[in-house]
């Protein structure tokens, strides 16, 4: 009888335990949707749902050139600087390494080839992965990203590169979809950094990407 008891009490604790998981990996996504998610304008090409690849499952988002497939990579501006450091202290984000044309996200950030260098005008474009926001550690490069959402506008990113250091504050957030590239279009008229996840963080999906877009003012 208390064999019995011993295996219905562990029975049930397994299954609290498997419900207690799965809440706590669904209701983040679900969370994002219902707030978070109906904060953003989504930025639509035409026709755009019929591009979206139907596998995304089988992606490796680990590599920069899986984010936007239907980008033309173009010759990256030379630059004496491989490597430049990126931080957002509401974030808790100091000093991570960002990659010039770099494709591993699971060791650094990095700056999509084509777009400009930090300082200069143009728009300087960094990806980064995300995972759900419950095992975010802004020290890990497969998570750095996860919490990129809480950004407002008129927040601060501070940049250091090439010894020189640049601050830029969030002027918009919104949300696209693979196939909309715009994104990666230079504007020459300041100087612009954009932040790109997938998004909503945690969804395997990923349908969309969330982007942030700051503009020097130091």
């Amino acid at each position: 009888m208390n064999r019995q008891r011993i295996v219905k009490s562990a029975a049930l604790v397994s299954g609290i335990s498997g419900l207690v998981i799965l809440v706590s990996s669904v209701w983040p996504i679900i969370e994002y949707q219902l707030t978070d998610a109906r904060s953003y304008t989504t930025l639509l090409t035409p026709l755009v749902l019929e591009k979206l690849d139907t596998n995304q499952e089988q992606i490796d988002y680990t590599k920069a050139s899986n984010w936007f497939p239907t980008a033309n990579t173009k010759q990256q501006e030379l630059s004496k600087v491989s490597f430049y450091n990126i931080s957002i202290p509401k974030l808790r984000i100091e000093d991570a390494l960002v990659s010039i044309g770099g494709e591993d996200l699971s060791k650094n950030l990095v700056q999509y080839p084509g777009t400009a260098l930090p300082g200069k005008n143009g728009n300087a474009v960094i990806f980064g992965h995300s995972i759900l926001p419950i095992f975010y550690n802004p020290k890990n490069y497969m998570a750095i990203f996860s919490t990129l959402p809480t950004l407002k506008n008129g927040d601060e990113i501070f940049i250091k590169f090439d010894g020189v250091s640049y601050i830029y504050r969030v002027e918009e957030i919104f949300e696209i979809y693979p196939s909309d590239i715009q994104i990666l279009e230079q504007n020459n008229s300041d100087s612009f950094i954009t932040l790109v996840t997938c998004t909503p963080p945690g969804d395997p999906r990923n349908p969309k990407r969330l982007i942030v877009r700051a503009r020097v003012v130091s």
